[in-house]
């Protein structure tokens, strides 16, 4: 899987007011939990745009004052007006430990029912799956070769080596439902 690296300073006091003052000067507030001890830094907003304002999923070298850690990022806030990063919390990753990540779900091959004018209908975006860093993908890749019109994907019918979808296993992934245009061309058939 990709990393990103961010730089960071650690956080003198840590409040409502500092992180007002924080987002003022145009630096996100962060925590970064799961391992020894809680870190609580500041990033510059502008850091950030590579990690958040993309499909992708990254692991995180974070450099905090010359402390190295290894991370996913864990949640976000947005202002709910201005849509500005209020604030962005972090685990710690360790080689030896499985975490859970938001994988993006990508399609290979074509689908059949598609070129008989079906329209795929993509249900679900991301998967969560659980494993070690070391066998975490980029995404999950879902085959859709023989996916005719009527039919659909499970997750069930997917998996990732080495790691294991936590989804619901009869959630449906992708399907190919008929199109507007084939049920008006079948209608006009059946009136004949």
């Amino acid at each position: 899987m990709k990393t990103i690296s961010i730089s960071g300073s650690v956080r003198q006091n840590v409040g409502k007011r500092d992180a007002k003052e924080l987002r003022y000067e145009g630096r996100v507030p962060c925590v970064l939990y799961g391992g020894k001890e809680q870190v609580h830094f500041a990033v510059f907003e502008a850091d950030l745009k590579n990690l958040v304002y993309t499909p992708e999923v990254y692991f995180v070298d974070l450099d905090v004052d010359g402390r190295k850690f290894r991370s996913t990022m864990q949640d976000i806030q947005f202002h709910p007006l201005t849509d500005l990063i209020n604030h962005i919390d972090f685990m710690e990753v360790f080689e030896d430990k499985p975490v859970t990540m938001l994988l993006p779900v990508r399609f290979s091959g074509t689908s059949p029912g598609v070129k008989m004018g079906g329209k795929l209908v993509h249900k679900i975006k991301k998967l969560k799956v659980k494993g070690l860093p070391k066998d975490m993908s980029d995404n999950v890749m879902v085959n859709i070769e023989g996916l005719e019109i009527g039919k659909m994907i499970r997750v069930s019918e997917v998996s990732v080596p080495n790691c294991v979808i936590l989804d619901a296993k009869a959630n449906s992934i992708v399907s190919v439902e008929t199109s507007r245009a084939l049920r008006e061309a079948a209608a006009a058939d059946a009136k004949k």
